[in-house]
């Protein structure tokens, strides 16, 4: 049975010559290069991958690695891709977007992904912005102590949650204003929860990244401890490595 290729990522050549560790199913990580591209792979062992925690985890692993001995400029490509042969990645993918892959290594040459994602606790803002806004104190206390009409529950309802979200979107635009200037482009994804408020990865000169870790938690310090905060200084620069 002929081999079949799990790919794990796309380097400008020469690319790596050799990781010392191992891929998916504890096979070794190899290179190919096919003209001005090297590919990051090892052998496929399973038709299909579970896209479980424990592959997911290995995926990255091996780009991350890749990236710590120096290989900085990498395109990652999806979990999960096995390809049949050598002369299908050169006709579906080499020759159909050479051009658009060495125009997305120029915008990542010398950069880095890093990523935040900002909670705050839903029900302790309420309660904080009630203490600060007595209108609308009054207006929930109108709720809670005496019969209103429908319209008038619907009002007050709606004037709190916009309320609310101004609240929200104040706090996000507080790390906007700081970060967006440090980085060279950035692309914001919606909240993964509900109380997530902020989700952005933002692409940043590779060196800067100790001064982008410190404004943010600048900005944290300014919220004392209303908000917590997950920053990944050290990813594969998926959201800015998006062939069209």
């Amino acid at each position: 049975m002929a081999d079949r290729y799990y790919l794990y990522g796309i380097f400008p050549a020469p690319g790596p010559t050799a990781l010392p560790l191992d891929g998916l199913d504890a096979q070794p990580m190899q290179v190919k290069q096919l003209g001005d591209f090297t590919f990051l792979y090892s052998i496929a062992c399973q038709k299909r991958y579970l896209s479980s925690r424990k592959n997911l985890l290995g995926h990255e692993k091996v780009l991350e690695a890749a990236m710590e001995q120096g290989h900085r400029t990498l395109l990652p490509l999806q979990f999960g891709l096995i390809v049949e042969s050598w002369e299908q990645v050169q006709t579906d993918l080499v020759e159909p977007h050479a051009e658009d892959l060495v125009q997305l290594f120029e915008r990542l040459n010398g950069c880095r992904e890093v990523s935040i994602k900002v909670q705050w606790d839903p029900s302790t803002e309420l309660e904080r912005m009630m203490v600060e806004n007595a209108d609308l104190q009054a207006q929930r206390d109108q709720l809670e102590g005496t019969q209103l009409g429908m319209e008038q529950v619907i009002f007050i309802g709606q004037q709190i949650e916009n309320a609310l979200e101004e609240r929200k979107q104040g706090i996000v635009e507080q790390f906007r204003q700081v970060l967006t200037p440090l980085a060279k482009d950035v692309l914001e994804n919606p909240p993964q929860t509900d109380v997530m408020i902020y989700n952005a990865a933002f692409l940043i000169p590779w060196n800067s990244e100790a001064e982008f870790g410190q404004a943010i938690d600048t900005v944290d310090q300014s919220f004392g401890d209303r908000l917590r905060i997950r920053y990944n200084n050290f990813t594969a620069p998926y959201n800015f490595a998006q062939l069209q």
